[in-house]
């Protein structure tokens, strides 16, 4: 059995419990900042520190901010008559990277999920029905994970927000650029012939 100092066991026990780090990454992780100099993990926990007393979410649409209401709240350019309706906040990310979208974003914080507990009373859907009742809109765009979960909470959304008469819509499915037909899944294939389009 390998011994190791208690703080850096640790550390490495406090790494491992992020997302996709394993045992094994999370103490060769705790022994690089072992090897960092003083000023870089002084710098780093600072870092942390800020994150948590900085970042907050967006009273608006939900995304995480250090401003309140977010950058693409508060930008009068955008286009105020769309909203792109996403689970998490590395989805408004994604989709900004891509510039195709000028409109505005609803963060749910999540999808439903009824095998792990999660209701519509624990996403931010309230504030959505809330959003499209109060202001001009002609599209609401779903931009959910394509998964059970994703399905799942595109249908219950676009049914509740049926009597409002706005334009409901999703993004398209299919296949990514870049692939080859024999490697794709029946699902996925079935998708992209739903969604063709004329060329």
């Amino acid at each position: 059995m390998v011994h190791t100092a208690e703080s850096i066991e640790q550390l490495a026990e406090h790494f491992a419990q992020l997302p996709g780090i394993g045992r094994k990454t999370a103490h060769r992780l705790a022994l690089y900042i072992l090897r960092m100099d003083r000023e870089e993990v002084e710098s780093l926990a600072d870092a942390l520190v800020r994150v948590k007393e900085k970042v907050r979410y967006c009273s608006i649409c939900s995304n995480i901010t250090e401003s309140d209401p977010c950058s693409i709240c508060s930008n009068h350019r955008r286009d105020r008559h769309s909203i792109c309706v996403v689970e998490e906040p590395q989805d408004v990310h994604a989709i900004e990277k891509t510039n195709e979208f000028k409109g505005l974003y609803h963060v749910l914080g999540g999808a439903l999920s009824p095998l792990d507990g999660i209701g519509p009373d624990d996403l931010r859907i309230k504030e959505l029905i809330a959003r499209v009742s109060n202001g001009p809109l002609d599209e609401v765009i779903l931009a959910l994970n394509p998964n059970v979960e994703g399905e799942a909470t595109t249908l219950y959304v676009s049914k509740l927000l049926k009597p409002f008469g706005v334009k409901v819509t999703r993004i398209a499915r299919g296949l990514p650029v870049g692939s080859d037909l024999e490697f794709a899944d029946e699902a996925t294939l079935s998708r992209a012939f739903e969604g063709r389009i004329a060329v």
